[in-house]
């Protein structure tokens, strides 16, 4: 079976945004404020971040249940790794997420600066200068036989788009209007030349966008 190139559970606002201007240590999504978008995910029973009992169920806990199922490697832009540009200037930055990332795979940063990569915990970061289609096949080799995912952010997610690499996405579109910052689209309707689309809303508000090439 074909790896697939898989971008899951991405969120934007109603008008499109998915993330703001201005990121920066304190602010990893600039002038955004990620709550407003993740909302839903945070409510389910699902997501690995609780600290609590309960949660709920149903299909928003569906999609962040399912959210490493058969996947073997990401792919991420530098933006979401971390604030820092250019060349690197602190090896000590090891992204956001702690002494245990969330995604238990090897995971490659699109940079145009190279950096030594390294591991915590069970994910490796390789930090990768390629165009998309050379990136996609370093991940797919390292997937050992699983899909891909692409985790963004906007940019990134727009590059490989452009480059017509993505074979299915899930975008929930929370009930939330923002204005400006980064935009995935001005509508879903976009790209429906090259995939079908789902659209399944769900009781807390937000609704899933499930596109899957044509």
């Amino acid at each position: 079976m074909a790896q697939l190139l898989r971008v899951q559970n991405f969120n934007v606002s109603s008008d499109g945004i998915g993330a703001g201007e201005d990121q920066s240590l304190e602010n990893p999504f600039g002038h955004v404020d990620p709550g407003r978008l993740f909302a839903w995910a945070g409510a389910t029973a699902s997501w690995p971040m609780r600290t609590d009992p309960g949660g709920s169920r149903g299909l928003d806990d569906y999609f962040t249940r399912d959210f490493a199922h058969n996947i073997g490697a990401e792919i991420m832009g530098r933006n979401k790794f971390g604030p820092q540009r250019g060349p690197w200037q602190d090896h000590q930055w090891r992204g956001w997420w702690g002494d245990e990332p969330p995604f238990h795979t090897p995971v490659f940063v699109l940079t145009h600066h190279e950096r030594p990569s390294f591991t915590l915990s069970d994910t490796t970061f390789h930090f990768v200068s390629g165009d998309p289609a050379t990136v996609l096949e370093q991940a797919r080799k390292a997937a050992g036989g699983k899909d891909v995912r692409l985790g963004g952010g906007v940019s990134t997610i727009r590059q490989f788009l452009d480059a017509d690499l993505v074979d299915t996405l899930h975008v929930a579109v929370s009930p939330v209007k923002l204005g400006t910052g980064l935009r995935l689209w001005e509508s879903p309707d976009e790209l429906l030349d090259r995939f079908h689309l789902d659209v399944v809303p769900s009781p807390s508000g937000v609704t899933h966008h499930l596109f899957w090439r044509k």
